[in-house]
C-alpha cells in the first residue's frame, strides 16, 4: 500500500474506532490528511472492508458507508437524488406515454393480413 493511500486508511480505521462516522470521519480524516481525495478515501476504505484484522461490525459499517458516499460524490451524483426522484412524473404517467408510443409505432407496421 503506498504511503498516502496507507495514511488515509489509518485515519479512517481510526476516527471509526473512535465512533466517528459520516461527515464527522470525513472531517477527521481530512484533518489527519489534508490532501485526502475522494478517490484516495474511496480506496482506502475497500482496503478497510477487505482487511482481516478488522472485525468490529460498527467500524465495518461505517467503512462501508463512507466509501459509498464518496464514490457517489465521484460520479458526480447528490445525495438528494431519490428526493429529486420522487418529485418527478409519476410511474403511472410515464407507463401511459410509453403505452402510447409502443401504440404509435405498432400502427406503423404493416398488417399480414392481405
Amino acid at each position: 500500500m503506498g504511503k498516502k493511500l496507507d495514511r488515509v486508511y489509518h485515519a479512517i480505521i481510526e476516527g471509526a474506532s473512535k465512533g466517528l462516522y459520516g461527515d464527522e470521519l470525513c472531517r477527521y480524516v481530512i484533518d489527519v490528511y489534508p490532501k485526502a481525495s475522494s478517490k484516495r478515501i474511496v480506496r482506502a476504505s475497500l482496503l478497510a472492508l477487505t482487511d482481516p484484522d478488522v472485525t468490529d461490525r460498527n467500524v465495518l459499517s461505517v467503512v462501508y458507508a463512507l466509501a459509498i458516499k464518496h464514490r457517489m460524490i465521484s460520479l458526480g451524483a447528490d445525495e438528494d437524488q431519490h428526493e429529486d426522484d420522487e418529485e418527478g412524473p409519476s410511474t403511472a404517467s410515464v407507463a401511459a406515454k410509453k403505452k402510447k408510443k409502443l401504440e404509435t409505432s405498432a400502427a406503423d407496421i404493416p398488417s399480414s393480413h392481405t
